[in-house]
């Protein structure tokens, strides 16, 4: 048996606002919808080369724990501010790191940590 690929799936309460904010930020394309009586409850989106899946969960309470996406861009500064303006808050403004990655940090709309990265 061998994993031939994964994706991390959020849970939101608002399935149609964080969907939203990938597609404005990160340029997101719905690959697939299950929708539950006429209302979206799952997409799959492609965000570049990755996946993510978003599952409206009307009982969820609470902010994310413990959860964080990384995401290579082309160009850290530039999606840092695309991501602001679509709603995002700033954790960590860019900035070299170290190991040679040039890095930021932000949340969704729902409080998902996103880190974004580049070579320096």
């Amino acid at each position: 048996m061998a994993v031939r690929s994964g994706f991390p799936i959020l849970s939101t309460r608002d399935l149609a606002r964080l969907e939203a904010f990938y597609v404005e930020a990160f340029g997101a394309e719905r690959s697939y919808a299950f929708d539950d009586a006429g209302r979206d409850v799952y997409v799959a989106l492609s965000v570049g080369g990755a996946r993510l899946g978003i599952g409206q969960d009307d009982a969820l309470d609470g902010s994310p724990n413990g959860t964080a996406i990384w995401l290579y861009v082309d160009d850290v500064d530039t999606a840092f501010r695309q991501a602001i303006d679509a709603g995002a808050t700033s954790v960590a403004e860019p900035a070299d790191m170290p190991w040679g990655e040039r890095v930021a940090q932000l949340r969704d709309p729902d409080g998902f940590v996103l880190h974004l990265g580049a070579p320096a």
